[in-house]
């Protein structure tokens, strides 16, 4: 099953994507599948971000080629750190570089979508707990991750987290490909079966710690090859089994009151 969330006529709905048309949900899929009975072409909709999370959790150095490329050991336990919401981005939506950093880099990642509240589940119990998986571009302001202790600022800046295209359900997320491109060009192809830590391991390791909640997300890690944006790219991630997510890139703009 294929989870999108759109806008139509200027409001917002979550939709199955059955061929070239959406089915509208009457409410959010996290309990239950509703369909409200309303079809609309793919094409009359704008695709949002597929969910919009409380919080989104991402991991460090989960994918052992790419802890190999910076010369690091792996870690022991999964290295956690958080982007806040206003870092989302939806699907064709523009990545703005913002003046405070020189080096932006892409990070293509597998992201798991949370259907369901859980607090301290174990790996087993963590399938139940998740309604499927998606894109997402964990966007750094490289310079800044280098010169400052915590990821916070360098993480995120407003859409440094573009997220979708959609929600793919009942994928086995053990052994997919992930990847990235940059204007056509290959500059990352890892898989998931490089993890340090597996998904469902990493559902459960975070929910020690914090309630995942539903629609929360936890970006995974990412594998090696991440490199820099410039104004005028267009990254696409793609992840096996769910399909690409694009964006292109600019300078942020500001105006003279700031915003």
């Amino acid at each position: 099953m294929r989870l999108c969330r759109c806008q139509i006529d200027g409001e917002p709905h979550f939709a199955l994507i059955e061929g070239e048309e959406l089915a509208l949900l009457a409410e959010p899929p996290f309990s239950r599948i509703v369909r409200s009975g309303r079809r609309v072409s793919f094409e009359a909709a704008r695709l949002l971000a597929p969910v919009e999370p409380s919080k989104i959790v991402c991991v460090g150095l989960n994918y052992r080629a790419h802890a190999a490329e910076l010369r690091m050991a792996l870690p022991e336990h999964p290295l956690l750190f958080l982007k806040p919401p206003s870092a989302l981005l939806a699907p064709g939506a523009d990545i703005l570089l913002p003046k405070e950093s020189a080096e932006v880099h892409y990070e293509a990642e597998l992201a798991v979508v949370i259907g369901r509240r859980c607090r301290r589940v174990s790996p087993e119990q963590a399938h139940a707990c998740v309604l499927g998986f998606t894109c997402i571009n964990d966007v750094t302001a490289r310079d800044l991750q280098r010169a400052e202790v915590q990821f916070t600022r360098a993480k995120g800046f407003d859409t440094f987290a573009p997220l979708g295209p959609w929600i793919q359900t009942g994928l086995d997320p053990s052994s997919l490909a992930v990847g990235a491109r940059v204007n056509g060009t290959v500059r990352q192809a890892g898989s998931t079966a490089d993890m340090v830590f597996g998904a469902f391991e990493l559902v459960s390791f975070v929910s020690q710690g914090m309630t995942l909640l539903p629609g929360d997300v936890l970006a995974t890690g990412t594998p090696p090859g991440v490199g820099p944006l410039v104004a005028g790219d267009e990254v696409e991630i793609e992840v096996e089994g769910i399909g690409v997510l694009r964006n292109r890139v600019r300078n942020e703009e500001r105006s003279s009151t700031g915003e």
